[in-house]
């Protein structure tokens, strides 16, 4: 296809685009023929440009032949895009005007008269109206809803009409075949009117004057003949006799040459001129220009121009800026209505813009607020069970209960008083804060509860707050971690990996929510404090186990060495147990480093996922962690 039929075809659609986006109405009523609709089109487009400022639309102007065809100057800004022109208006013509439109291009050139849009081509357009299709008794009466039971009043009706049709057919259009449609009748008969003109002008002079307060008359050598009187009052240059308006004004729109043969081409046109700035009063200098739009009408027998005219206005501000008010606008201008019109536009904008505003504001305020309500939930879930933080939110109150079997871990770090005296306190968190990180990375894996950490020591339980069977093999699989973390850790006192005791016990407990202000979720019972005599009764870098401890791991895959019998404070002599290792798990199992390869091996957007849920845990537990000084309290 060439680039002349893909601009049509983007001509024809352009048309369809703009019916189906609500301006087909519009468009109707620029004119009753395709003349007079081309002619209005350059008042559309200044119409158009006060809400798309930006739009730099091109410019038509129509020349009678006196065979009757139409001659189409089309100017532009932009070359190459005038086949878009047959595209729209052959539409046009179809759709509104039922007709057919053939154009041909007679010359493309740059037009020296015009300032602006100099891409001139000149269409040759050729119009032939449709034939209506004939139709069928039975599909008149259909379409005008009349049928063989209808009421004699509308078929009298219906005949009364289409003898109308006929005879106004027969005088006025004797060629074409009968319309079939009112509409075109009405047409029809409107086209036949003659006004009457009167033998001489019944207005006086100051009349005439007043009731346009803007408006110029000027000869073919642009000298002032007239003016109306608010025009000589902002342009007071105008009230010297023979001064020539090119010297007080430039023209804007058409942008042509300002001589009365370039105007009379473009007679169809709105004009829009500018005051210049120089011949302006000293006072009036700094402020913008008065911009005049209107309509220039050629006299023929006087052989002058009349340019009726307005302020070229869009707001209160403007007409302020203007030093004008709305009493020097003559109350038959419509100018008048758009300026509040506008403003009131405007001032409906303005608003939507403050609630769009608001609206957005309110959106980062909720998103922040969603990030806040986030934090305080991490917050609060590392401090209680999730299920028992719920029902907190939600108001209402937690029972403390009873657990028949669980297993808790204590651990601490060894020669952590010598550590604290020998070392900065910075060094110090920041090796507890290492720790404490993979330790609560360990409880995700493992699937434990951290109830607590006071200085050196942590504390976790399997079983609690929701039981499961399988308590103590989970806190076993966490301690085994725990020994293999620590490697990471150093004594920054040594530089060596530091070395931890852990102690484990099974057996029952009771549990509940202690404190309102910053509520703790609490274990009570001789078990806790079991598994802290295992913890300090045990040795470095060894998971010593109690014998229900041992009697719940037995069996289950792990290594057991028995350490024998040994005075514990408070409870006298127990047989114990070191805990050694998991016989069907690696350490990757362990530390839970399988899952994360195997989530890295097998999808790329896993990988993200599983780290992010590592990290976003450790950041959780960290922050938990660093918080747990405030919560150091003497419950066992």
């Amino acid at each position: 296809m060439s680039e002349a039929t893909v601009l049509k075809l983007f001509g024809e659609y352009f048309f369809t685009f703009c019916k189906m986006s609500g301006y087909d109405r519009m468009l109707q009523t620029l004119g009753g023929n395709l003349t007079e609709f081309i002619e209005n089109l350059d008042a559309l487009h200044s119409y158009l440009a006060l809400s798309y400022q930006e739009m730099n639309a091109p410019s038509f102007r129509v020349e009678k032949r006196t065979d009757g065809a139409m001659l189409l100057h089309y100017y532009s800004d932009r070359r190459g895009l005038c086949h878009i022109v047959p595209g729209i208006l052959e539409s046009v013509a179809r759709d509104f005007f039922n007709s057919e439109v053939t154009m041909e291009i007679l010359n493309q050139s740059e037009d020296r008269e015009r300032t602006g849009k100099k891409e001139h081509v000149v269409f040759l357009v050729l119009q032939k109206l449709k034939r209506p299709e004939r139709k069928t008794r039975e599909e008149t009466n259909s379409e005008s809803g009349n049928s063989p039971n209808s009421n004699k009043a509308q078929s009298g009706e219906l005949l009364y009409m289409i003898s109308i049709y006929s005879l106004a057919n027969i005088i006025f259009c004797p060629i074409i075949p009968s319309p079939s449609s009112v509409g075109t009748l009405q047409r029809n008969l409107l086209s036949t009117f003659e006004p009457i003109y009167p033998e001489r002008l019944w207005v006086e002079e100051r009349t005439f004057c007043n009731a346009f307060p803007f408006h110029v008359v000027f000869d073919e050598a642009l000298r002032i003949k007239q003016a109306g009187t608010n025009i000589q009052k902002y342009v007071p240059g105008l009230q010297v006799s023979g001064t020539r308006l090119n010297k007080h004004f430039t023209i804007v729109h058409p942008q042509i040459t300002f001589t009365i043969v370039s105007i009379r081409k473009f007679i169809n046109s709105q004009f829009v001129l500018k005051a210049c700035r120089e011949m302006l009063p000293e006072l009036w200098r700094n402020q913008p220009r008065l911009k005049l739009k209107g309509q220039m009408i050629w006299m023929e027998s006087l052989q002058c121009m009349m340019y009726l005219c307005s302020p070229k206005l869009r707001s209160l501000e403007e007409l302020e800026e203007q030093k004008m008010h709305l009493s020097d606008i003559a109350q038959h201008d419509t100018t008048r209505d758009l300026i509040l019109l506008n403003q009131q536009r405007l001032a409906e904008i303005q608003l939507s813009n403050q609630l769009e505003r608001k609206k957005e504001e309110l959106r980062i305020l909720s998103k922040n607020l969603e990030a806040e309500k986030k934090k305080t939930e991490t917050l609060l879930y590392a401090m209680l069970p999730k299920h028992v933080a719920n029902r907190l939110k939600e108001g209402k109150k937690v029972e403390a209960g009873e657990f028949n079997s669980c297993t808790i871990l204590f651990s601490d770090v060894v020669t952590f008083t010598n550590i604290c005296a020998a070392c900065e306190p910075i060094q110090i968190v920041n090796m507890l804060n290492s720790m404490y990180s993979k330790f609560d990375r360990l409880t995700n894996v493992h699937e434990v509860y951290k109830v607590e950490t006071i200085g050196d020591a942590y504390m976790v339980v399997g079983g609690v707050p929701i039981p499961v069977a399988s308590h103590a093999e989970r806190v076993a699989n966490f301690a085994l971690g725990m020994q293999i973390a620590v490697r990471e850790v150093m004594n920054p006192v040594t530089g060596d990996p530091i070395q931890i005791r852990v102690g484990i016990h099974t057996g029952p407990v009771l549990a509940g929510v202690v404190g309102e202000k910053m509520p703790r979720y609490c274990l009570f019972g001789d078990t806790v404090n079991t598994a802290s005599r295992m913890e300090s009764h045990g040795l470095p870098n060894k998971i010593h186990l109690s014998p229900t401890a041992f009697r719940a791991l037995q069996n289950c895959g792990f290594e057991i060495a028995e350490r024998g019998e040994i005075e514990v404070k408070g409870k006298g002599k127990m047989n114990t147990y070191f805990l050694r290792r998991n016989l069907h798990a690696t350490e990757d199992e362990i530390m839970g480093r399988a899952e994360e390869r195997h989530f890295q091996h097998t999808d790329l957007n896993g990988k993200s996922d599983a780290v992010m849920t590592y990290a976003d845990s450790e950041q959780l537990q960290t922050a938990s962690s660093n918080a747990d000084g405030e919560y150091i309290k003497g419950l066992f």
